[in-house]
C-alpha cells in the first residue's frame, strides 16, 4: 500500500511557508523592493543620523537606486552611526562619491543622497562593501531659516519701533481729548437717531395722510379738468378777442359816435374851445357874481 505523502501536517506547513513568503514578498513590494533584483551594498559612517531609518529611500540625481538596509550604531565611538545602503547591482559607484544625509521635504523624514564624483577617463569605480564618504547636507529648513532670520530680526525690530511709536501716540493728552470728543459725537448720534425714530414714529403717519389727502384732491382737480370742454371754451375765448378787435377797429375808424369822438379833428377843437369858455366864464363868475346874480333880503331889486 502506497503512503500518502500530503498529510495533513505537510499541508499546513506548506500554507504557512506560502503565507510567510507572500508577507515577506508584499511587504518588500510595497517598499519599492524588487527581491528579485540583485544589489550591491555599501557603507557609510555619521556622527548624527537626524532621525534615518531603515527603509528609507537612496536617491541619485533624484532617481530612487535603492534603500537604507540597516543602521548600526556605536556610542563609543565619534561617528557612531554606521548606515549600510543596497544599490541596484546594475549601478556602478564612482571613487569619489559621497553618501550625502539629507531632509525629504518639508514633511520631515531623511534621505540619502548619492554624490557623483567629476567622472574622469582613468575613472575607478567603487566594489561592493566598500565604505564611502559622507556628509551632511544644510537642509531646506536650515537654509529657509539662515535666509529668512535676518529678515525675521530687522522686521520685529521695525515691529517694536512701530508699537513705540503707537504707544507714544496713544498716551498723548491729544488724543484722550480726541477719543473723548468722539465719545460725546457718538452719544448725539445716538440721541438724534432715538429723535429720528420717534419721528419716524409719531409724525410720519400723519405726514403720510397729510401727503394722501393732497394727493386726493389732486387727483379729484385732474378728474375736474378732464371734464372741461376745451374746445367750447377756446372757442369762446376766440369769438370774445374778435369781438374785441372789431370794437377796436371801429374806435379807430370814422364810424360812429365813439369813432368821430377819437378820429374827428374839429369835434376835439370845438370840444376845446367850449372848455375854454366855460372856464373863463366860471372865473368871471367867481369874480364878478354880482353881474349875474342879484337878491335882496327885504323885496326885490331888479336892474
Amino acid at each position: 500500500m502506497k503512503k500518502n505523502i500530503f498529510t495533513r501536517e505537510v499541508k499546513v506547513g506548506l500554507m504557512v511557508i506560502a503565507a510567510i513568503f507572500i508577507l515577506y514578498f508584499g511587504l518588500n513590494f510595497l517598499k519599492g523592493i524588487d527581491i528579485f533584483q540583485k544589489t550591491n551594498l555599501y557603507y557609510g559612517q555619521f556622527e548624527d543620523i537626524g532621525g534615518l531609518v531603515s527603509s528609507a529611500p537612496v536617491y541619485i540625481k533624484g532617481y530612487k537606486a535603492g534603500q537604507v538596509e540597516e543602521v548600526k550604531y556605536d556610542f563609543s565611538k565619534k561617528e557612531s552611526f554606521l548606515v549600510k545602503i543596497s544599490i541596484t547591482s546594475d549601478i556602478s559607484l564612482p571613487v569619489g562619491t559621497i553618501m550625502q544625509l539629507a531632509d525629504e521635504g518639508l514633511m520631515g523624514g531623511k534621505v540619502i543622497h548619492l554624490i557623483y564624483a567629476p567622472v574622469t577617463a582613468d575613472q575607478r569605480m567603487h566594489k561592493p562593501h566598500d565604505t564611502l564618504p559622507t556628509e551632511v547636507s544644510t537642509g531646506l529648513m536650515a537654509t529657509v531659516a539662515g535666509d529668512l532670520m535676518p529678515k525675521i530680526e530687522n522686521v520685529a525690530t521695525q515691529a517694536d519701533s512701530l508699537l513705540r511709536s503707537v504707544r507714544t501716540l496713544i498716551e498723548r493728552k491729544e488724543i484722550s481729548n480726541s477719543l473723548s470728543s468722539i465719545e460725546k459725537t457718538t452719544a448725539d448720534l445716538s440721541a438724534s437717531s432715538a429723535q429720528l425714530k420717534g419721528l419716524l414714529n409719531n409724525q410720519l403717519p400723519s405726514i403720510l395722510n397729510d401727503v394722501n389727502t393732497v394727493t386726493g384732491d389732486f387727483k379729484q382737480l385732474s378728474g375736474n379738468l378732464k371734464n372741461i370742454d376745451f374746445a367750447k371754451t377756446v372757442a369762446s375765448v376766440d369769438y370774445t378777442l374778435k369781438n374785441l378787435q372789431t370794437l377796436t377797429d371801429k374806435m379807430n375808424s370814422n364810424e360812429g359816435s365813439l369813432g368821430l369822438l377819437m378820429n374827428d379833428k374839429t369835434l376835439y377843437i370845438n370840444l376845446s374851445n367850449t372848455a375854454n369858455a366855460a372856464d373863463k366864464l366860471l372865473i368871471d363868475l367867481k369874480e364878478n357874481p354880482k353881474r349875474y346874480v342879484s337878491f335882496s333880503l327885504i323885496g326885490n331889486n331888479k336892474k
